[in-house]
């Protein structure tokens, strides 16, 4: 199956709030996040002849998602921290109460301080994904994305009772 540009950047289009959700998941500075947003688009337009229609555009996205996410992610750590410019403002299009958008900061915080498996099991898990299909993108068993999913879950707990005691 091959898509034209046009019906690409519609997918895309469609499916964006995928690549915004990865790249807040890896980075919490702005600029990284839409460094990463861009590294993704173009890596699925680079891979795009790999997608064959056997899943949907959206699964196929995920999984260039996530590994483009992951390999960034080591690209970056490895560069030495540069100066970070204020962020006056969000990437993310969605309209959030703030009480709301407190609750996803402590949650993102508290994701930021997980490692890369346990940040593809948690966003895949919060996106409604099974444990097979989990299992599947990340090249595990789905015993084992059970047990990782439910360690990391409590470990989220854990980060955020710790970030709420010390205030």
């Amino acid at each position: 199956m091959e898509l034209t540009e046009q019906e690409f950047l519609k997918a895309i289009a469609t499916h964006k709030g995928i690549i915004h959700k990865v790249s807040r998941i890896y980075f919490e500075d702005a600029i990284d996040r839409e460094d990463l947003v861009q590294e993704i688009i173009l890596q699925l337009w680079k891979s795009l002849k790999s997608f064959n229609g056997k899943s949907q555009f959206s699964s196929w996205m995920y999984r260039v998602a996530l590994n483009t996410a992951i390999v960034f992610f080591k690209k970056e750590k490895r560069k030495p921290d540069s100066y970070k410019m204020p962020e006056h403002v969000q990437l993310t299009q969605e309209d959030y109460s703030n009480e709301k958008e407190e609750q996803l900061a402590t949650f993102y915080k508290a994701v930021h301080q997980l490692n890369k498996i346990e940040k593809a099991l948690i966003f895949q898990f919060i996106e409604g994904f099974s444990g097979e299909e989990i299992a599947k993108n990340l090249g595990m068993s789905p015993v084992n994305v059970r047990v990782k999913l439910n360690r990391t879950k409590k470990k989220i707990q854990e980060i955020i009772k710790e970030q709420s005691d010390g205030f």
